[in-house]
């Protein structure tokens, strides 16, 4: 008997003005992209919020896996092809990270995730351990060719930039409403949230991370000022079968649902496409090399939350974990 489970809203939960104190947002707009809702609010002029949705839609436009009209789709019909300046900009990003995390982030695997059923929202299963071996052949982010706009795939590849893209966007769209003048806005993109300057009052926004395993539940609040939150939790989308879980953040050695101890990973830095891959590389990680990620490579904080009971926090952060949340907190040393 399968049971089946199917994505929550992302990941994180928003603390709302009225719960966190400070003014009601001027203006707000509701719409879907990216296979989510996304809610942007400003002190700003509705057409900007308007302006900034146009952004994220583009964007959406040429790089969606499913949209037979987009650059990636075509991409990965074709075996590559020249792309537009954005699109090979944010794979030169993609690719960048990939080899940061020593393929921890791969946008190649694509072709397993889709095996899982996690790109398409039917039918989930568990592939045969011959099948993902299969796959895994085509799976090696450093046989990509980007030369210029040029993007060469070797035969049986397939990309996505799903891992980034949300993070890209949310980015570009808060350069956007800062070029016009905005000094105050969130940006929901499903739950990977970008801030725009700080709450009206100059306070900070407050932004609830979800437990991960009480998902309807959050597990500490975090407080920051213009910059992007993500997280990755294997909550989000996943299936049971045999009285097994199984998620959909893979792990690019394995094929399979990573499991390295963390079930939660937060990333919050200036570069929301850096927080989108490091948040899904840091979760296929684990603690421990997480840590050393963080140590070497800088430029980011995090929040992990691990299989047993901790939460690990880099000092940076004004974290405050939930009265309720059954998690020690352990802050890193500097």
């Amino acid at each position: 008997m399968k049971k089946k489970y199917y994505a929550l809203p992302f990941l994180l939960l928003l603390c709302t003005l009225t719960a966190c104190g400070g003014a009601a947002v001027q203006n707000k707009l509701d719409f879907f992209a990216m296979d989510t809702v996304m809610t942007f609010s400003a002190y700003a002029d509705k057409s900007l919020l308007g302006g900034a949705r146009d952004i994220v839609m583009n964007i959406e436009s040429r790089v969606s896996t499913t949209l037979e009209s987009s650059e990636v789709y075509a991409l990965n019909r074709d075996g590559g092809g020249t792309v537009s300046g954005e699109t090979a900009a944010l794979l030169d990003t993609a690719l960048t990270m990939c080899r940061a995390t020593d393929g921890a982030f791969d946008v190649s695997i694509y072709p397993v995730v889709r095996a899982w059923g996690f790109t398409t929202g039917g039918e989930y299963r568990v592939p045969s351990f011959d099948e993902t071996a299969a796959l895994l052949e085509h799976v090696d982010y450093a046989r990509i060719r980007l030369d210029g706009q040029s993007v060469t795939l070797p035969e049986g590849m397939e990309i996505d930039l799903g891992g980034v893209a949300k993070g890209y966007a949310g980015r570009e769209a808060a350069a956007y409403l800062r070029k016009h003048g905005v000094t105050s806005g969130l940006l929901n993109l499903g739950g990977n949230v970008q801030t725009v300057g700080s709450k009206p009052d100059g306070s900070p926004w407050r932004v609830a991370i979800r437990d991960p395993n009480d998902p309807q539940s959050y597990a500490g609040v975090v407080e920051i000022r213009d910059k992007a939150a993500v997280t990755s939790g294997g909550y989000e989308r996943c299936f049971e079968e045999n009285g097994e879980t199984y998620w959909h953040i893979m792990n690019p050695a394995t094929g399979r649902p990573a499991r390295n101890g963390v079930v939660s990973a937060t990333v919050i830095a200036d570069d929301g496409a850096l927080c989108d891959a490091l948040s899904t590389a840091l979760f296929v990680m684990g603690a421990e090399k997480a840590e050393r990620f963080w140590r070497s490579y800088g430029g980011f904080d995090m929040i992990l939350i691990t299989d047993d009971g901790e939460t690990v926090v880099t000092p940076g952060l004004s974290y405050t974990p939930a009265d309720s949340a059954p998690y020690t907190l352990r802050t890193l040393e500097p």
